[in-house]
């Protein structure tokens, strides 16, 4: 057991060394601290003019939302990142659960977009003079929590497809697309039509952001906990996938001799 924590714990940090792409400190404040900032504020004043909601909705839906570039491109290049370097046969020799080992690596994604999360909500109430109830914030960590988690185990089901095609990054961007459209975060899902409504239920932050916008208006706990147990389930699902998928792709790769190629 201390073996397998070992390597779920120790193998994600040191594959997030080596496979993680902002390496740069500009880069990384540019693209995943900035970056979303802009993006809440860009909602926030279109909201203004067209009526559709007040600050803090895109406040809060933003800061969900912003776990998501890291979660889910950081999941994908923790398995396709192995195959672009031509790593990933060392990986595939080793003894180890394959399982433990790609699992584990969702983990250190998943703590930077909570990260990245909690400095949007922070800089973001600044600047727009909203105020978070303190009361809110152990639950609202909770639920930032399970949404980056279900966006990392997301991310690695796309990472998983890159054991089978090349381009697996048009995929990431049209994923990120879709949950900037689908989840709830800056349209509301009632003005959506009901196929998006209920693709959008499948897909991970849309429970986060319900979860933390009734934490936000003071509902407590007890109201977003359905709300973050669908979220909690929904990252369970695709952690599941995401197990399936690389063993499937391990497998037909192997077998076709095409785990290499790119």
């Amino acid at each position: 057991m201390t073996a397998q924590f070992r390597l779920v714990g120790l193998g994600g940090v040191i594959a997030y060394r080596a496979l993680f792409n902002w390496t740069t400190p500009a880069m990384y404040v540019g693209t995943l601290l900035v970056g979303p900032i802009l993006q809440l504020l860009f909602f926030a004043y279109l909201g203004r003019q067209l009526g559709v909601a007040d600050d803090r909705w895109f406040l809060v839906g933003n800061a969900v939302l912003a776990v998501s570039k890291s979660c889910v491109f950081g999941g994908t290049m923790a398995v396709a990142n192995e195959r672009r370097y031509g790593t990933l046969g060392h990986v595939l020799l080793s003894p180890r659960s394959r399982t433990a080992v790609f699992l584990g690596r969702a983990l250190p994604y998943a703590g930077n977009g909570l990260l990245i999360a909690a400095s949007t909500l922070t800089v973001g109430a600044l600047l727009l003079g909203l105020r978070i109830p303190p009361s809110a914030l152990p639950g609202l960590a909770l639920t930032m929590a399970a949404a980056s988690l279900a966006g990392a185990f997301f991310g690695l089901v796309l990472g998983a497809l890159g054991l089978r095609f090349r381009d697996v990054w048009l995929v990431s961007n049209v994923s990120i697309a879709l949950l900037l459209l689908l989840t709830g975060v800056n349209v509301p899902a009632d003005l959506l039509p009901a196929g998006m409504r209920a693709a959008g239920e499948l897909l991970p932050i849309t429970h986060a952001a319900e979860a933390a916008r009734r934490l936000v208006a003071g509902e407590g706990l007890a109201a977003a906990l359905p709300a973050l147990t669908a979220e909690l389930l929904v990252g369970t699902a695709y952690a599941v996938l995401a197990v399936v998928l690389l063993k499937v792709f391990e497998a037909e790769g192997r077998r076709h001799a095409s785990l290499d190629a790119l």
